[in-house]
């Protein structure tokens, strides 16, 4: 063996023995990241630009649902969710701030309306969670975070639901399409039963995408009372969604409830742009008071650009019966209410 073919030879020794440790490297530091703990952070700002209008033009605001009344330029909220996993355990903790988040946590007693959600988690198996602490609702089609809900504006039914809750639930995956959740809670929206010692109690059965929920507490106390909740949607096509929200509350200790539905059809014109109507027809109820119902259009666009989206939004609320009627800039009465909206919300 020649002087060229050793130099050669222990050339390719050298350079296999450099490959064999930076695979050995690589590997060794993918598996101490895969131990490592996951630590995420998500979150989400949002804004807009609102106006109603009308003939003489409508001094009130609100279309009596929550979030995004003002007019002009307002802010929603700034959101930041941390995430915390270790193993089979882990936390979440979903902050809020702003006039959105605000509301949705009714200024609660938690760090004064700031903490949306706080809550511990264990995997007890593959197919069983259980969730300890502050959640938000497992009722209705809608959500709290803008980014989540196709129109930004929210739903009668939404509004007049819980937006949260305080206790513990079990969450079990029965199969591939099957699932199932037990709750035990604080009644509706609250932090502390000191005073009361109620709880209320919760279940939801969830089949092939299509959502069954049940809620009750005593009603007493400012409490929900009973409501039955179905939501659901099916893909008509690749690009047509069709959503369903319906809702029948009964509070026995006021004599007061809602009912009503919600049809969400929504087309995805292209990658970057969807269009979607939420109709609404939303009825309110007291023993000895005419029903007051509620019938509401809104018609938003959607335009998605990286991770910011721009809704363009238009809302008719029109009332009825023994809803108080608004009224407009002359002082007469008036029962609608017509808005525009342009928002714009960046999530990461």
């Amino acid at each position: 063996m020649n002087t060229i073919t050793i130099t050669k030879y222990v050339k390719n020794i050298f350079s296999l023995a450099i490959m064999v440790l930076a695979c050995s490297s690589t590997f060794a530091q993918e598996t101490e990241e895969e131990a490592k703990p996951a630590l995420n952070l998500s979150g989400s700002v949002d804004a807009y630009f609102r106006t109603t209008f009308g003939e003489a033009g409508v001094s009130s605001t609100s279309n009596g649902t929550s979030f995004a009344n003002q007019t002009g330029f307002a802010l929603g909220m700034a959101n930041l969710i941390g995430s915390y996993e270790n193993g089979s355990a882990g936390l979440v903790v979903d902050l809020v701030f702003g006039p959105r988040g605000t509301e949705a946590t009714f200024n609660n007693d938690v760090l004064n309306g700031i903490i949306n959600q706080a809550y511990v988690y264990w995997n007890v198996s593959d197919k069983t969670t259980l969730t300890i602490g502050r959640f938000n609702t497992f009722l209705g089609y809608e959500v709290i975070a803008p980014q989540a809900n196709f129109n930004y504006s929210v739903s009668h039914l939404f509004s007049n639901g819980p937006f949260s809750h305080m206790g513990i639930k079990a969450d079990f995956t029965l199969s591939d399409d099957v699932s199932l959740m037990l709750g035990i809670m604080n009644p509706w929206d609250t932090n502390d039963i000191t005073s009361t010692g109620e709880y209320s109690f919760g279940g939801q059965l969830g089949f092939y995408g299509q959502y069954l929920n049940l809620y009750y507490d005593s009603g007493e106390n400012d409490g929900l009372g009973f409501e039955i909740d179905y939501t659901g949607g099916f893909d008509l096509s690749d690009s047509f969604f069709f959503g369903i929200n319906a809702a029948y509350n009964s509070n026995s200790a006021t004599d007061t409830g809602f009912y009503g539905a919600a049809i969400y059809p929504q087309l995805k014109a292209s990658d970057t742009f969807s269009i979607g109507l939420r109709g609404e027809y939303f009825v309110a109820t007291s023993e000895g008071s005419e029903d007051a119902p509620v019938t509401a259009l809104t018609l938003t666009g959607s335009f998605t650009k990286d991770n910011l989206i721009i809704k363009p939004e238009i809302r008719l609320d029109s009332f009825g019966n023994d809803f108080e009627p608004l009224f407009d800039n002359d002082g007469n009465a008036t029962n609608s209410l017509s808005s525009f909206a342009l928002a714009a919300i960046y999530s990461f």
